[in-house]
């Protein structure tokens, strides 16, 4: 009787129950760790050593960073809004979280990878507008594609690039950029106060070092997630091993996340690890044994020119830059907007 009971509906329905509650709590863990380090390090550590306190909020606003990728894609629970609401806090304080979402989503469709106008997070630029820009252009965005480069200039060039293509949209009307910068000044503004007035850190101190600092981690991680090639698998990269594995959640095994999306991360090295000669095939050999390997090949040097080599050869600014689901109606970006950076790197 009892194995007939549960093959009811009403059984079938608990399990469905059971999913939807489902919360996968290493995420919330890290959660719980990222807020600790960042609040003990600003009100405990800072006081005493300010340099070091300093560093370590780095450290968590990459982590929180990290962190925000992992619930765009509907981690640690079934319910979207309860994700959005652990990691509302900008510790990072630039991007709005929705529009991050909303732009690397986008990036996700892998057969438009690296293209200058349909992939939001693509380093390169199109030849029209890559032959119109002023020398000083050129010689930023060339250093940029080096890893020191990256790590040095790659910040304010991202900051700078993604808040004027925001605000380009909110100038024509986009009300889901005007909600998002809404919701993220929501928890800006809080966030400053504690910043300045609970931990005593200068505002400008703060985003000039830490949060500029959390940026410049997470340019390590997308310095190289992709590349130029004709088939879409060989565009995404495989780090194998790195100590910044675990702040990076395991996106160093970036293929595999492109691959298995809904896969939370700390599924992601087993995944690998299952079939490690598999994903390597399939990405044609797109792999580096470690992030000091990729320093060693790219530190001064740049990885990729900055026209795109094979895509929008002919074509500029005027093109139009897609959205999701409304790919016919983005608006288009003006020079400056393409010339400084991509929208965000995640």
């Amino acid at each position: 009787m009892g194995d007939i009971f549960t093959k009811t509906p009403a059984g079938n329905s608990r399990r469905r129950r059971s999913k939807a509650l489902r919360i996968e709590w290493p995420t919330v863990a890290l959660l719980f760790v990222c807020y600790g380090l960042w609040g003990s390090a600003g009100y405990a550590l800072y006081p005493h050593y300010p340099v070091l306190a300093l560093v370590l909020m780095g450290i968590a606003v990459a982590l929180h960073s990290s962190l925000q990728h992992e619930v765009l894609h509907g981690h640690p629970t079934r319910n979207a809004r309860l994700n959005e609401a652990l990691v509302f806090t900008p510790l990072g304080v630039f991007y709005p979280y929705r529009s991050y979402k909303r732009t690397h989503l986008q990036h996700h469709a892998d057969e438009r990878l690296t293209d200058p106008f349909d992939d939001p997070e693509s380093y390169y630029r199109a030849m029209g507008d890559w032959e119109k820009m002023p020398s000083f252009l050129k010689i930023l965005l060339a250093w940029n594609n080096t890893f020191i480069g990256r790590l040095i200039i790659g910040p304010p060039l991202m900051v700078v690039g993604f808040t004027l293509s925001e605000w380009r949209k909110i100038s024509e009307g986009d009300r889901r950029v005007v909600y998002a910068w809404t919701l993220h000044l929501a928890g800006l503004i809080p966030t400053l106060a504690i910043i300045s007035l609970g931990f005593g850190i200068p505002i400008w101190l703060y985003i000039s070092v830490a949060a500029y600092l959390g940026v410049s981690i997470i340019a390590i991680r997308s310095y190289c997630e992709h590349q130029w090639a004709e088939q879409p698998n060989g565009r995404t990269i495989i780090v194998e091993k790195s100590i910044l594995a675990p702040l990076f959640l395991y996106n160093n095994l970036h293929f595999v996340h492109h691959k298995m999306p809904a896969a939370a991360w700390y599924k992601l090295p087993a995944l690998y690890s299952a079939k490690r000669a598999e994903w390597q095939q399939m990405n044609e050999g797109y792999v580096f044994a470690n992030y000091f390997e990729v320093f060693r090949a790219f530190a001064f040097k740049a990885k990729e020119p900055v026209a795109h080599p094979a895509l929008r050869r002919d074509e500029a600014t005027h093109a139009k830059r897609p959205v999701p689901h409304q790919i016919a109606s983005a608006p288009p970006y003006t020079m400056l907007d393409t010339a400084l950076a991509p929208d965000i790197s995640a």
